[in-house]
């Protein structure tokens, strides 16, 4: 993995290739996103899979990028119709392909090195599934089958910082460099404050989008650390001038850590001024013939900025920037989103536009109205704008897609910090009565110092319900289509909870109906696993955006029991259950400061005591429009 300028590696050997994500710069311009994946698809091994492959859901357009651990693909999201990147495990050195999709092991002596990489690998998924920030490679979702595993990111399209270094023929200036590092050392920031550490930054592991030029940070190349860690070769997991030296090895006394991190990155600015890397960390330990920024490039660039470089790029870890805000300190950099800030504009908030690449960020302004088209028989919803088609009874439920490729990791994901949180839809505020375990019971003596209910809108007790949800229960919702144009989009939303429960969601149309979308007569099966996502609607109840144009108001319950709600008298005579105006008004009768017979009761089976009466909840809107301009 040298880069133009490194020191070789000692031993003189070609260092193995990469496993990480490749952007094909051939995709830049093309208004195909699969032209460029096409065009490298007979480079292809024999180890790599063939267009029209379906891994679940996922179908094969192409080849992105081989490497010595890893195979890239441009797929085509089937469920959510959208363009994709999936990394498959495959050390070739240790596996080979042994039938249309499995993957097996070698030899025998190799069985162990495979088996951590692959932990590895899953590892690393389930770590970038926790961040949601603009300059680090988002992940979708991961599972394994067919002997290895598989990774869904985003399809970037734009060319690696080392390429574009070397199309500019010239070293960039101090705005340019202060524009790339802003965005990076949020992301590290981000990274750090959960305990998380690159540890391998470098040019070509960079990408800038097209169009913003925006850096996003891509993968950790864990499963090639691992068996570069197990077979003892560092050429695989080392950049010699990238590195510092407690990468090297496991010393108590040079522990890794953010400063880690800051080395690569210093060492990547050294790179771009002046066409090489730093001696390698190793090297300067015996003798240091390191030649400092401050007197390389005096008069270029500010002495503040090339002595922020030079500290970062101490030889001990100690002598470094120990976070990545110190360094952006120390390089006149001011915190993204900050008035002062200088380089690319940062994410705008929910009234503003988003810039063109940020393709992993959740909208929270994304809306719709629906209406159900035909997959095998037309069954008609009956009820306002929502007409409703699917899979005859009998053909099969709908959760046998989902069954196929797990959403996510089955494993709870652990608290991370504000910054880094996936981000929710519409978040409902604060209030008192959140850890209320019932807060569907009613009550018959009223808090005064609580504030009075508010005039009964069905949007508005959607909204309380959420409130009255339990912190405990974190939920966040996707949606891919920002709006829904009539007769042209089909509904889609994904929803991913922190526990495990019971999924119900109403939605409220611009007529006033009141609707629970899920779980329905097509569709029972309305469990969630905790950090496994659950798209919807199934393939058994598509549904396209229909008349009238306006808001849709969705709410989303994960309930840790499952939940009655018969007591709010729903109609069913179609596809999904309905709530007449008249049952509305009375249900609003019985609300509470407190409490609210719409979000149901919790039901418990015999034996089951005590009965968990926790929910969360969560409301997003979608808005049907007549048309795209």
């Amino acid at each position: 993995m040298t880069e133009p300028g490194e020191v070789p590696d000692p031993a003189g050997q070609a260092p193995p290739e990469s496993d990480r994500t490749v952007i094909v710069s051939a995709a830049r311009g093309s208004a195909n996103p699969s032209s460029a994946a096409t065009s490298t698809a007979a480079a292809g091994g024999h180890n790599t899979l063939p267009p029209g492959t379906r891994l679940g859901e996922f179908e094969i357009a192409g080849l992105i990028g081989e490497g010595g651990f890893g195979i890239v693909y441009l797929a085509f999201d089937t469920s959510l119709g959208r363009h994709v990147a999936l990394k498959e495990y495959m050390p070739s050195a240790l596996a080979s392909r042994v039938s249309a999709t499995e993957v097996r092991v070698k030899s025998e002596r190799h069985e162990g090195t495979f088996r951590a990489g692959l932990k590895s690998f899953i590892n690393e998924a389930r770590i970038l599934a926790q961040f949601d920030h603009h300059s680090l490679v988002k992940v979708y979702r991961f599972w394994e089958a067919n002997g290895t595993a598989y990774m869904v990111m985003p399809y970037y399209k734009g060319e690696t910082l080392k390429d574009t270094l070397k199309a500019m023929g010239k070293p960039p200036d101090e705005r340019w460099l202060k524009n790339l590092l802003a965005p990076l050392l949020d992301a590290l920031t981000v990274l750090h404050a959960a305990n998380c550490y690159h540890r391998d930054i470098a040019p070509d592991n960079i990408i800038l989008l097209e169009g913003s030029e925006r850096p996003v940070l891509l993968d950790f190349g864990a499963a090639r650390r691992v068996i570069g860690d197990m077979t003892q070769a560092l050429t695989v997991i080392l950049k010699p001038g990238y590195a510092p030296i407690e990468q090297y090895a496991e010393v108590p006394s040079l522990k890794q850590g953010a400063w880690s991190d800051q080395y690569a990155l210093a060492a990547l600015v050294y790179f771009a001024i002046t066409g090489r890397t730093p001696p390698p960390s190793v090297g300067r330990m015996v003798s240091d013939n390191y030649q400092p920024l401050v007197k390389l490039a005096a008069g270029r660039y500010s002495e503040r900025f090339l002595r922020a470089v030079d500290h970062a790029l101490a030889v001990m870890p100690a002598d470094r920037p120990q976070t990545a805000r110190e360094f952006a300190a120390e390089l006149g950099i001011a915190p993204e989103g900050s008035p002062q800030h200088t380089g690319r504009p940062p994410e705008r908030g929910d009234g503003g536009s988003r810039s063109r690449d940020d393709v992993t960020i959740v909208s929270s302004k994304r809306r719709a109205v629906w209406l159900g088209v035909g997959v095998v028989v037309f069954a008609a919803a009956g009820v306002g704008t929502w007409l409703m088609s699917g899979r005859a009874p009998g053909s099969g439920r709908g959760a046998a897609q989902s069954a196929a490729v797990p959403s996510a990791s089955s494993l709870t994901v652990p608290a991370v910090p504000k910054a880094a949180a996936p981000r929710q839809v519409e978040p409902p505020p604060a209030t008192g009565a959140a850890a209320n375990p019932s807060a569907s019971s009613d009550t018959s003596q009223h808090d005064s110092s609580l504030p009075p209910l508010p005039p009964f809108t069905a949007p508005g007790e959607l909204a309380r319900v959420a409130a009255l949800g339990a912190s405990g229960v974190q939920i966040t919702v996707d949606l891919p289509v920002p709006r829904a144009v009539i007769n042209r989009d089909k509904l889609r939303f994904s929803l991913t909870s922190n526990r495990a429960g019971y999924v119900y969601v109403f939605v409220v149309d611009p007529a006033g109906q009141y609707l629970q979308l899920f779980p329905n007569e097509l569709d029972h099966d309305n469990q969630i696993a905790p950090g496994k996502r659950l798209v919807l609607p199934r393939p058994s109840w598509q549904m396209l955006a229909g008349d009238p144009p306006g808001d849709n108001h969705f709410l989303a319950i994960v309930s840790l029991a499952p939940r009655d709600f018969s007591a709010l008298g729903m109609t069913h005579d179609s596809v999904f259950a309905s709530l007449p105006h008249s049952a509305q008004e009375a249900a609003a009768e019985k609300r509470t400061p407190t409490s609210s017979p719409f979000a149901g009761t919790a039901q418990c089976s015999e034996g089951n005591s005590p009965c968990p009466q926790q929910f969360g909840a969560i409301t997003f809107k979608i808005d049907a429009v007549r048309s795209s301009k």
